[in-house]
């Protein structure tokens, strides 16, 4: 099996040191992505704030694609850039940090509160695979209306359901249903989000009534 299709179906590779030209020239390849990445990160992230026209040239050439209306604040570092695919109305706070060796998936309305990690790629346990440079990759799915917490880490393989909200702090090591809210180390769903968090935006805290929904 070539490094590139161990990279994409989830098996554990090495980056580099490969024996055939086919791997060598996939190594020159994908080296040459991350570094283009490194380079796009580090102009977006020098970007004047108010520069919207240059921050969205910016992410065009950076991401795998992108929907309307994204805005992403300062800094943010992406592994590769390309392998993530954002949707419409998305919001992320300072600090995203997307390790993206395979495909990301955002939805729409998605917002990321500050010091969020999203990463794809992993090491095996065992420390023999370490000491080679072994990892592994496995997609990454967020679905629409999702909100994550601060400082929440989603690690590979997660896929998280439609509406729902990750808790500050969380860790998100397996999956989580639609129209949940989940926290904690290991993230776990809580509670189904309700009609009631219509009327109570916070536990005992009503939503005020001249709100126009």
């Amino acid at each position: 099996m070539s490094l590139k299709e161990q990279m994409e179906t989830g098996k554990v590779y090495i980056e580099f040191g490969h024996a055939s030209g086919e791997d060598r020239e996939y190594e020159k390849i994908i080296e040459t992505q991350r570094q283009a990445c490194k380079e796009i990160c580090f102009d977006y992230n020098q970007t004047r704030p108010l520069n919207v026209e240059r921050r969205t040239e910016l992410l065009g050439k950076l991401l795998g694609g992108m929907g309307n209306s994204l805005w992403i604040e300062a800094p943010v570092h992406f592994a590769y850039g390309i392998h993530t695919y954002i949707g419409d109305h998305v919001y992320a706070n300072f600090n995203l940090t997307v390790v993206d060796d395979c495909e990301v998936r955002i939805g729409n309305y998605v917002m990321f509160a500050p010091n969020v990690t999203i990463t794809a790629t992993g090491h095996p346990v065992h420390p023999m695979y370490r000491d080679k440079g072994a990892q592994f990759s496995l997609p990454v799915v967020i679905e629409d209306h999702v909100w994550i917490g601060a400082n929440v880490v989603i690690m590979p393989g997660v896929t998280i359901g439609e509406n729902s909200v990750i808790g500050a702090g969380s860790v998100v090591t397996h999956d989580i249903p639609a129209n949940m809210v989940a926290y904690g180390v290991p993230c776990r769903p809580v509670r189904e989000i309700t009609q009631e968090d219509l009327t109570y935006y916070r536990k005992g805290m009503r939503v005020n009534e001249d709100w126009d929904r």
